[in-house]
């Protein structure tokens, strides 16, 4: 039977997708998800020690000294026409998820580092985060703190059109660990009506997303950022890919310059303050995971 829940705006529901099959994907091509699903904090090392999903990546750079100090990835992974690529990260600072899904999810944010994005908005936001929760299994895969379905635009260039994206993503956060799992997933093409009004673009499609943050210390976290997009059109992939890893590693370099300002009194400071608040004062929600 599809679950379903109320998104904020009246009238529009939003359909659930089959939660365990879908953390179950993220998990055999992100070991660091698995790790945080499973509680472990050893970051990159005991990730890999505990993953069991025997696939076979393809290193594209490997080096210690970078930031981004591994990329690696599987073409036409899943027969979907498109690589997934897997980008690995060792970070200093607070292991903040929440500041880290603001550079994806906050169209200011998201064009300090993206110059092709034209528009990020989360459209239908869920109503009520502990339904969500429930069909989870009550913390199977942590709290679930946001959900909604979201709409992005980038914008064209280089002979490339602009494309869309209909995604439905959420956070899960674990509050015994630290760690936090931001994903995302494509909307089928049913959920068309979805759309904005407007002239349509062509549609590229994340089969997976997910960026996993895992802390190794009190100031030092492990992120891994796994992404399989279809770009859409006819544009082959040996173009599309070196595009999307430069991209990504310009939100790795934004990133590394907000963490280490923290301490610094500025908007990193400000924005996990307030999150702070807000957790402690129960702004937010009460949720269904949180004991009295």
């Amino acid at each position: 039977m599809q679950k379903t829940a109320p998104s904020k705006l009246e009238g529009v529901e939003i359909e659930l997708p089959d939660f365990d099959e879908l953390f179950d994907r993220i998990q055999q091509v992100s070991p660091l998800t698995k790790s945080a699903i499973e509680g472990r904090t050893g970051g990159f090392e005991e990730a890999d020690a505990n993953d069991s999903s025997g696939l076979k990546w393809t290193n594209i750079e490997s080096n210690k000294k970078k930031l981004v100090h591994q990329i690696d990835k599987i073409d036409d992974f899943q027969g979907l026409g498109a690589p997934i690529v897997r980008f690995r990260s060792s970070m200093k600072g607070p292991c903040s998820g929440t500041r880290f899904a603001h550079y994806i999810m906050d169209l200011q944010e998201r064009g300090k580092w993206d110059p092709q994005i034209g528009q990020v908005e989360e459209k239908y936001p869920i109503v009520d985060l502990d339904t969500a929760n429930i069909c989870m299994g009550f913390g199977k895969y942590g709290d679930c703190s946001r959900l909604g379905i979201g709409y992005c635009q980038t914008k064209g260039t280089m002979g490339i059109t602009s494309r869309e994206q209909l995604t439905m993503c959420g956070i899960q956060d674990y509050a015994s660990t630290g760690s936090t799992v931001i994903w995302g997933t494509e909307m089928e093409d049913w959920h068309n009506h979805l759309l904005p009004e407007g002239p349509r673009h062509t549609r590229a499609k994340s089969h997976i997303f997910c960026t996993t943050l895992v802390p190794t210390s009190e100031d030092s976290f492990d992120v891994e950022y796994v992404l399989q997009l279809e770009i859409g059109g006819k544009i082959p992939t040996w173009m599309t890919t070196p595009i999307v890893t430069e991209t990504v590693k310009n939100l790795f370099r934004h990133a590394k310059k907000d963490f280490d300002s923290h301490g610094k009194g500025g908007e990193f400071d400000k924005f996990v303050a307030e999150k702070e608040r807000q957790h402690n004062a129960f702004i937010d929600r009460h949720s269904i995971l949180m004991t009295p």
